[in-house]
């Protein structure tokens, strides 16, 4: 649970990371606690329709991911139910999983608003205390979801745990949640940092380079693998900056400035179609929107846009300052 007398971290600014709820670890193996806190007044459902997330209309203006439960019944029925945590109000909260196929209906519904979890990051259409929790809702419906069968011996793998562990009927074995780490890092040398886009972003916008971390290795070792494979770049100190929770479907951004130690760049063609050195003038006004050539970074939501301000606005470098 946050403790809003912590130190505000730089993760904290990225999309989905702030995340009210008291998780309740300790209560999710008894069935009896969950089912209370199912059965108990006020309690709240986030829902997820297939990936799409339902949100529901507050008067002309407001939204929010929240429903009581006859107002969730109303939505749809649930396929599966996940315990999310305790809301600091109190109030249990749930995430409802119901069919793909309902969105269509939904959308024109005007007590409703049916649409993709990054827009309703980017655009803020709920508050930030309300995307963290949609984000884990999403994520644990969708390994959910994913994961109807056991992969050691191919039988039913029911739900257990309050949402957070499969067991097979079969076996016995367990499944958990999975995360995939996934390292994100802005190569720098002297004034200068390296910036990269792949064909999928949208038109004029760099980014940083990123890749999942693999079997046997440790984050730095990964950071400079990933920037020698796709930028040709020898890479030296390493340094964490933040993380990020990266519901799509189920990814931790681990964001680091690497100490690039040579000048050439070799781009990997498949995964990169440009890249170049850009200085930390030409950073800053990205950062703006005032690129003369109008190129851009991505926004505040990503944690690539974190970790290039850490860079060019608060001077971090790959080596920590004595």
């Amino acid at each position: 649970m946050n403790d809003a007398s912590r130190p505000r971290e730089r993760s904290a600014l990225t999309g989905f990371a702030t995340n009210p709820l008291d998780r309740r670890g300790d209560q999710r193996d008894q069935p009896d606690a969950v089912a209370r806190y199912r059965a108990s007044p006020g309690t709240r459902h986030a829902i997820v329709a297939g990936e799409t997330p339902i949100l529901r209309r507050i008067g002309a203006e407001e939204l929010t991911i929240w429903f009581d439960e006859a107002q969730a019944d109303g939505v749809g029925k649930a396929l599966d139910e996940v315990f999310l945590g305790i809301h600091p109000e109190g109030q249990a909260c749930f995430g409802r999983l119901i069919e793909r196929q309902l969105t269509e209906a939904l959308r024109e519904r005007d007590d409703l608003l049916v649409t993709d979890l990054r827009s309703v990051a980017l655009k803020r259409l709920v508050s930030a205390e309300e995307v963290g929790p949609l984000g884990e809702a999403k994520a644990i419906l969708d390994w959910h979801s994913r994961h109807r069968f056991c992969a050691n011996c191919g039988g039913p793998a029911l739900m257990v745990s309050g949402g957070w562990r499969r067991e097979c009927a079969q076996c016995g074995a367990l499944h958990f949640p999975r995360t995939d780490p996934v390292v994100i890092m802005l190569a720098v040398r002297g004034d200068k940092c390296l910036l990269a886009r792949q064909a999928r972003f949208a038109p004029k916008m760099y980014s940083c380079i990123a890749g999942f971390l693999e079997p046997g290795e440790t984050l730095e070792d990964a950071v400079r693998r990933e920037t020698w494979e796709e930028a040709g770049l020898r890479t030296g100190a390493v340094r964490y900056i933040a993380s990020q929770p990266w519901p799509f479907p189920s990814s931790l951004m681990i964001g680091c400035i690497a100490e690039a130690l040579n000048d050439d760049i070799v781009l990997d063609g498949t995964e990169l179609e440009d890249g170049r050195w850009f200085s930390r003038e030409e950073a800053l006004s990205m950062i703006d929107g005032q690129h003369p050539d109008g190129l851009t970074c991505p926004q505040h939501i990503a944690i690539a846009s974190t970790i290039l301000k850490a860079w060019a606005i608060d001077g971090e470098e790959p080596t920590a300052r004595a």
